[in-house]
C-alpha cells in the first residue's frame, strides 16, 4: 500500500513540475522575447516589422525548424546569410531554452 501511494504521490509530483516549467516558459517569453515576436507570437511589432521576423503562429514556420534547431538559435542567437545579427542570444540555460521553444509550439494554429 505505501508503495502505490509512494509512486502516486511521485507522479503527481513529476506532473506539477512539468506544469510549472509550461508556466515558466510562458512567462520567461514575455519577458524575453514579447518585444519583438509579440505577446501572440505574430511578430507585429515595431521590431517585429523593422527586421522582419516570422509569425510564430504561421504553420510553415512552425514546420521550418525542429525543436533542436529552435533552442539552439535561442541559445546562440540568430545571423542572416549576410552574417548580420538578426536576433542575439538569449542568455537562459539549455533547461530554459527548452521551456522557450514549448511556448513558441504554443503559438501553433
Amino acid at each position: 500500500m505505501k508503495t502505490v501511494l509512494s509512486m502516486m504521490l511521485a507522479g503527481l509530483f513529476a506532473l506539477a513540475g512539468s506544469g510549472t516549467a509550461g508556466a515558466d516558459g510562458i512567462e520567461m517569453y514575455g519577458k524575453k522575447c514579447a518585444a519583438c515576436h509579440g505577446k501572440d507570437g505574430k511578430a507585429a511589432t515595431g521590431m517585429g516589422k523593422k527586421l522582419n521576423i516570422k509569425d510564430l503562429t504561421d504553420a510553415k514556420v512552425q514546420a521550418s525548424a525542429t525543436d533542436d534547431q529552435w533552442e539552439k538559435i535561442i541559445l546562440e542567437g540568430f545571423k542572416s546569410a549576410d552574417g548580420k545579427l538578426v536576433m542575439p542570444a538569449t542568455k537562459v540555460t539549455p533547461a530554459e531554452a527548452k521551456d522557450l521553444v514549448k511556448a513558441c509550439r504554443s503559438f501553433k494554429k
